[in-house]
């Protein structure tokens, strides 16, 4: 029988060079393995709001086409999914009025990204400052800073003016409909105290219309002297009365009226010189059902209002830097519990 064959065992020489490069890949390993643990140890520690499938929008600039023809007035293009909300709430602001978004970041409003972040998880409202553009460089530089530190505004791309509000306010929405999906666009001054939580609260009734405008709803007289601050040029196809219309500092619109305000062309609408007027004189032409709570504009802090502002004397706060920094210390305003409101 042959005998079987013997298995020959080789072995290597290690010479001083493989032992070197032996040792500098164990190093390496051991390296890159020490970075991996610290890398997932932070990622626990301090997660990424970058890393969330819904994330909030980050401040951004909003283009509005001012002839509505190709892309039905938002100016946005890309198909971004748009960030799940209850309700927006876009603080209209101008580049005066940087004294007024100091006095609500020191007050009802979160002054960090973290914050605001919070506030919209306890209430399902996510809120920011909208703001126009300037040909004043300077006054842009200032924007730009403040942007920078706060990160919690929406630019968008129309003049700036006092006089062009009701524009600005159709471009609000439009932009507002194009990177929220909500069920509620609310729009609000920079001069109001206002109890989010008990706007939220408004905002999720249980409602049998889809199409809601809703706000602290009135009836005056038609200004037609040039004179006077509300003076309207074209009062003779209003009367001698303004029809019912919610007060310009908050009111809200369902997001099926905001979707037809949005399907239209941004020139088909008729513009009054008031911006509020303007609105009401739409939800007059569509099939809206109109919501009227005075819990909107109180006078005083009570435990069912949501906004206060100096109804009518000032159409919002009378000085408010002061008087925001005022209420808050009241408790009455910042810290009583929500009672079910007198509109109920």
């Amino acid at each position: 029988m042959p005998s079987s064959p013997r298995l020959k065992l080789f072995h290597a020489r290690t010479s001083s060079s493989t032992r070197r490069s032996t040792s500098l890949i164990v190093l390496t390993s051991l390296a890159i393995g020490l970075f991996g643990f610290i890398f997932g140890l932070s990622a626990i520690i301090f997660p990424s709001r970058t890393c969330l499938s819904n994330s909030p929008p980050k401040t951004v600039k909003v283009v509005w086409d001012v002839a509505g023809n190709s892309n039905g007035g938002n100016g946005l293009s890309g198909g971004a999914k748009r960030h799940k909300v209850m309700g927006f709430v876009g603080i209209q602001t101008g580049f005066g009025s940087a004294g007024r978004r100091k006095a609500l970041r020191s007050t009802w409003m979160p002054s960090d990204p973290e914050g605001l972040r919070r506030l919209e998880e306890s209430t399902g409202l996510a809120i920011k400052f909208i703001i126009g553009k300037t040909k004043d460089e300077k006054k842009m530089a200032e924007l730009r800073r403040e942007i920078a530190e706060y990160d919690d505004f929406l630019l968008l791309d129309i003049e700036e003016e006092y006089s062009k509000l009701p524009y600005k306010t159709l471009a609000f929405f439009k932009a507002a409909y194009a990177l929220y999906d909500s069920e509620f666009y609310v729009k609000a001054d920079d001069d109001i105290y206002l109890r989010p939580d008990r706007l939220s609260l408004l905002l999720a009734k249980e409602r049998s219309h889809s199409q809601t405008y809703l706000g602290c709803l009135k009836k005056g007289p038609v200004f037609t002297d040039p004179k006077l601050k509300w003076y309207e040029p074209l009062a003779d196809l209003l009367g001698k009365e303004y029809f019912l219309h919610a007060y310009g500092p908050i009111y809200a619109l369902s997001a099926d009226v905001v979707t037809s305000l949005v399907a239209l062309k941004n020139n088909s609408f008729r513009m009054f010189s008031n911006e509020d007027v303007t609105i009401g004189a739409w939800m007059l032409a569509m099939n809206v059902n109109h919501e009227n709570h005075k819990t909107l504009c109180e006078r005083e802090c009570s435990p069912h209002s949501i906004a206060v502002w100096d109804i009518p004397k000032c159409s919002g706060l009378c000085n408010p830097e002061k008087r925001m920094l005022e209420l808050h210390k009241i408790e009455s305003c910042s810290k009583s519990p929500t009672l079910p409101s007198e509109d109920d």
